[in-house]
């Protein structure tokens, strides 16, 4: 381990040290559902990466609770009181496996018998559906600030906080590439609230719904899955070709020109999408938000993570 303030930093070995006696309660079977479109996880990863994570994650949440008892005790308030969810922020761009990293924790977090409620929720949701976007001329700008309903989503994570019987979110399909009418995604007081997004460390004047008011200010622990941009887009690249063989077949699929163009034509196209909106997104409004995460998790070419930076203090 080496200290580089505000954080410490461990490699992979050091780090996979840390799991201690946690369980692993996964099989194949289960990273069969859990995988990406290009992930390559492994049982090897979970153990040494994702098995730590959760168990700094539960001694977080545990201390919580208790903070939350002490305060109570302080005030003279007798009974179990209501405790607020423990809310997780989850965020790094587009291709870098936030979503694979979103129902990794979700699955592992909720076989912990202390947290057994454990909703993941992505920011896509919330943003604005097509027709807005393009009558505001920003449908090319999907997933830059300004492309989000930041008022409903500051709404969505603070009632959840205050500990709402029911809140709803709006759903995103990445098929019809837009908001679903009508269909809203429940969270019912969980234990533990997974927000996993692009957006969801950043700050600035599009990243507000509230005067001085950010998203990050409702977390209790924030996580920045990382690697270098040339990974990043290559992977990029990879998942595409992927999607061209598969979802993209679907006649009901926003893109499904893309799967019988030939595939010079797909790719130029794919190479115009990253070097002009997803990598000038990462660059400007994605990656300056990483230093905000509690632990940053640093991936290499291979999907796997080599380093481990985790905020001090």
């Amino acid at each position: 381990m080496t200290a580089r303030a505000p954080f410490a930093t461990f490699d992979r070995d050091a780090w996979a040290r840390l799991r201690e006696q946690t369980p692993l309660t996964l099989g194949e079977a289960d990273l069969d559902a859990l995988r990406g479109i290009n992930e390559r996880l492994s049982l090897v990863e979970v153990q040494e990466i994702w098995l730590p994570v959760t168990r700094l994650l539960n001694l977080r949440f545990a201390a919580l609770r208790e903070l939350g008892r002490v305060t109570q005790t302080f005030l003279g308030r007798t009974g179990p009181g209501l405790a607020s969810p423990f809310i997780l922020g989850l965020a790094g761009s587009v291709a870098v496996g936030k979503s694979t990293a979103g129902r990794v924790l979700q699955t592992i977090l909720s076989r912990w018998p202390e947290h057994p409620r454990v909703d993941l929720v992505t920011t896509d949701g919330f943003l604005f559906p097509n027709a807005q976007l393009e009558a505001r001329g920003i449908l090319g700008r999907k997933g830059f600030p300004e492309s989000y309903d930041l008022r409903q989503l500051m709404r969505f994570v603070a009632d959840v906080r205050e500990g709402a019987e029911d809140v709803s979110a709006p759903v995103y399909s990445h098929l019809i590439y837009d908001i679903v009418p009508d269909e809203r995604q429940h969270v019912r007081r969980p234990d533990i609230l997974i927000l996993e997004g692009l957006n969801v460390l950043q700050r600035g004047a599009h990243a507000t719904g509230r005067k001085g008011v950010y998203i990050s200010d409702y977390f209790d622990f924030s996580i920045y899955v990382d690697a270098d941009e040339a990974a990043i887009r290559e992977w990029f690249f990879q998942r595409f070709r992927r999607l061209r063989e598969t979802a993209f077949r679907d006649p009901h699929s926003y893109f499904h020109k893309y799967a019988s163009m030939p595939e010079a034509t797909a790719m130029q196209l794919a190479h115009t999408v990253w070097d002009t909106i997803n990598g000038v997104n990462l660059r400007q409004n994605i990656a300056p938000t990483r230093e905000r995460a509690d632990l940053i998790l640093e991936k290499a070419a291979d999907h796997s993570v080599q380093r481990v930076r985790l905020r001090a203090g």
